[in-house]
């Protein structure tokens, strides 16, 4: 019995990345105003990404590079190596997918109602989805079903094509599709308020003040998580 559900998960996860990789090459691209990073030039990650940043009125962020078994440490080796205030300013963006989207929606033209959304939130706390979901609903005035909200963890793949940015590396800044943000209401109320996440890179990341990422990238700010 255990190895059949295996095996049925593991289709369903083929069958979505299926449907992912079909909706994404009908997926009209709404580049953000970023998209420049992507220019082929011999700039770095950090370079492209300060220049979106300051151009865009942030001023208080730090790039730092981090070892290659970064991931693999403690929270608080983490919190060392960057010089965070605490491990519950790091951070992390996540790409969700809503697998009961009706037909129509397959992209990120409406904000209210996306196909894809990245979500920032600490690695100290669980993600809730249901949260989300209620929002959605919510700021719709509840004229889409609940059942047309099922917000799941994006593939790799579709992440990767979505942000323009691998495993790990993943950061809502200078996305290659502008992709609606939403950011845990609990990063808001951190003290100092400047945290972490990742920086385009794997071994990269980015310390960014609170109030000037809110400016700049305009998320849903809501309470998401649970410790």
């Amino acid at each position: 019995m255990e190895e059949a559900l295996v095996d049925l998960e593991r289709i369903q996860t083929r069958i979505l990345q299926r449907i992912s990789d079909l909706e994404l090459s009908y997926l009209p691209q709404h580049f953000s105003h970023s998209v420049s990073i992507f220019a082929s030039d011999n700039s770095t990650t950090e370079d492209r990404l300060s220049a979106v940043l300051r151009a865009n009125g942030v001023k208080d962020f730090s790039f730092k590079r981090v070892p290659s078994d970064y991931y693999a440490w403690t929270l608080e080796a983490r919190r060392d190596v960057l010089g965070a205030a605490s491990i519950h300013h790091l951070c992390k963006s996540i790409v969700l997918v809503n697998t009961q989207a009706p037909s129509n929606i397959t992209d990120c033209s409406d904000r209210n109602n996306s196909k894809y959304y990245v979500v920032v939130v600490q690695y100290t706390a669980r993600f809730n989805a249901e949260t989300v979901k209620n929002f959605l609903y919510a700021i719709n005035d509840g004229k889409i079903s609940k059942k047309k909200f099922n917000m799941r963890l994006a593939p790799e793949e579709t992440s990767a094509k979505l942000t323009g940015f691998e495993h790990n590396g993943v950061t809502c800044i200078g996305m290659k599709t502008d992709i609606p943000i939403i950011l845990d209401e609990a990063i808001v109320r951190l003290i100092p308020d400047f945290f972490w996440l990742g920086g385009g890179e794997i071994d990269l990341k980015l310390g960014i003040r609170t109030s000037e990422f809110i400016d700049f990238v305009k998320p849903f700010i809501i309470n998401c998580s649970g410790s």
